[in-house]
């Protein structure tokens, strides 16, 4: 199984950005699906996830700013990022539970 995430960037304070993690294998679908982040110099952390039925939940950071979603289909879950905040700068990872498998991570830089 591989993860590749994408769609970082640098953004303005109040922006948007959406990032997208598509995975490799046939288990995705029956799999749940996270987004993570590390902040620099700071320890990795929970941002979101979402069950193999669409079950959401959110950190309370982020709850009512970000969505997570997926498209079996595709093999993708996407994270939609708005009123962005510096305090979201960070390395953002995602995660396939089933087995531990994780992206590469994708930078987004929230900044003037």
């Amino acid at each position: 199984v591989q993860l590749q995430a994408s769609g970082g960037g640098l953004v303005q304070p109040g922006g948007s950005l959406r990032l997208s993690c598509v995975a490799s294998g046939s288990i995705f679908s029956i799999n749940t699906m996270g987004w993570y982040r590390q902040p620099p110099g700071k320890q990795c952390e929970w941002v979101a996830t979402i069950t193999s039925g669409r079950s959401t939940n959110y950190a309370d950071s982020v709850k009512g700013r970000f969505t997570i979603s997926r498209d079996n289909a595709k093999s993708t879950v996407d994270l939609q990022m708005k009123s962005l905040k510096p305090e979201d700068t960070a390395v953002y990872y995602c995660r396939m539970f089933m087995g531990d498998y994780w992206g590469q991570g994708t930078l987004v830089t929230v900044s003037s």
